[in-house]
């Protein structure tokens, strides 16, 4: 593995028992830390910031759905390509480079706002750009990790860094509230920027390597292919990838939260800030109740159980109707989906060779964020067809049988055990 390659990563010998702040031993797991926890904090103040600014000037769910076919152009190119490339040039600096031109894009939108020039079609063309160097940004930071920490440590880095993301979407929509409530929306612009500053150079600190190692030197196209075949006969990855796509496809709320904050509540910015730092909450909650679940091996029932609540809360999401209930359930929503996504990452991080980590990381989050673009266009359309309520009912009676449907059909889901 890559951490061999560095004096800093080395396993703590007699230690018997991991505590939930280990992670934080290894000087490179703290520098990626840094990096990923303010890259999250950034794409949070991008997403809320713009899809706030669309439902300004639009007053409509449908213009936020755009979003999600925007999005869902760009970012399946991004994925693969991006992948393929963190398992081919240094990982550190692409992922240095994702994070400036981030940085970039939410500097020009809030000069371009500043100066009243900013309108529909631009803030299209800034959240693709921006979505493109999130795809870079994410399989590389999963791929990177194992180089910063000892295999005995990856299950507790990937929680940990599970709860670090889900803190940073508490913090992002936190300050989101307050900037646009207090100051409006450009000035998030600029926020948004500065918090992206560190987490470009963060990444330049590591010492491991950021090579992959192994491999082959073929061409993108058959490096994406051989990632491909990788992934398809793995023997679990496709159920996990199935059983997430199929939920997030029919219910996929962040996007779409500043319709849903007026929609369901009555609300207004900080509303949406609420609704979504609840949600990371929830998140971080549920993230570190993975710490407490390490020693039940059978991992895949645990994420059979937690995508059965997440489904079940979508109901309990779609009729209350008082902003703090709303904040309740959105937060069981975000605490049952960290508990997967802890599971997925850690499955791919110790089933998977290194040359291949970052294309395995690239379909997971394809299947991911294809599911979250289409899951925008449908609660977005269906919000403004329907209402937010029935939309967020409908969703969860389609996620519970498809659920139940995984659940009875993909067997080594139900099997999978760990360690």
């Amino acid at each position: 593995m890559s951490s061999s390659t560095t004096s800093d990563v080395s396993d703590p010998g007699d230690q018997p028992k991991l505590r939930p702040w280990d992670a934080f031993r290894f000087r490179d797991y703290r520098y990626l830390w840094v990096a990923g926890f303010l890259s999250t904090m950034t794409m949070w103040m991008r997403i809320l910031s713009t899809t706030q600014w669309i439902e300004d000037e639009t007053g409509t769910a449908a213009a936020l759905a755009i979003v999600g076919i925007v999005q869902l152009i760009v970012q399946v190119p991004a994925l693969l390509y991006g992948g393929a490339l963190s398992d081919k040039i240094d990982r550190k600096r692409l992922m240095g480079t994702a994070n400036a031109i981030s940085m970039a894009i939410l500097l020009v939108l809030g000069f371009m706002d500043a100066s009243g020039i900013l309108n529909l079609w631009m803030v299209y063309v800034a959240i693709a750009m921006a979505a493109v160097t999130q795809m870079m940004v994410n399989p590389t930071r999963n791929a990177l990790m194992p180089a910063t920490l000892p295999r005995t440590h990856i299950m507790l880095g990937v929680t940990t860094d599970t709860a670090s993301q889900s803190g940073a979407m508490i913090v992002g929509p936190l300050i989101f509230a307050y900037v646009a409530s207090q100051f409006g929306l450009t000035t998030s612009f600029f926020v948004g920027a500065a918090l992206a500053l560190p987490s470009a150079f963060a990444p330049t600190l590591i010492r491991a390597a950021g090579r992959a190692e192994g491999g082959s030197d073929g061409s993108m196209i058959e490096r994406i292919r051989e990632g491909f075949v990788f992934v398809v006969h793995h023997p679990i990855l496709p159920g996990l990838f199935l059983l997430d796509t199929g939920n997030t496809v029919v219910s996929f709320y962040r996007e779409i939260l500043p319709a849903l904050a007026r929609g369901l509540f009555k609300s207004d910015a900080a509303g949406t800030g609420l609704l979504g730092a609840a949600n990371s909450v929830g998140a971080v909650t549920g993230a570190v109740g993975v710490l407490f679940f390490a020693g039940y091996r059978a991992k895949g029932m645990l994420v059979l159980y937690a995508t059965l609540v997440y489904a079940v809360a979508l109901f309990g999401f779609g009729s209350v109707n008082t902003l703090w209930m709303g904040m309740v359930m959105i937060a069981i929503l975000g605490g049952a989906d960290a508990v997967t996504v802890a599971v997925r990452q850690t499955t791919i991080q110790l089933t998977t060779p290194d040359h291949m980590r970052g294309r395995a990381f690239s379909f997971m989050i394809l299947a991911a964020q294809t599911a979250n673009n289409i899951g925008t266009i449908w609660v977005g359309f269906w919000a403004a067809a329907i209402g937010p309520s029935n939309t967020m009912i409908l969703g969860g009676v389609i996620a519970v049988i498809a659920t139940l449907i995984v659940w009875r059909v993909w067997r080594p889901i139900r099997e999978y055990r760990y360690p």
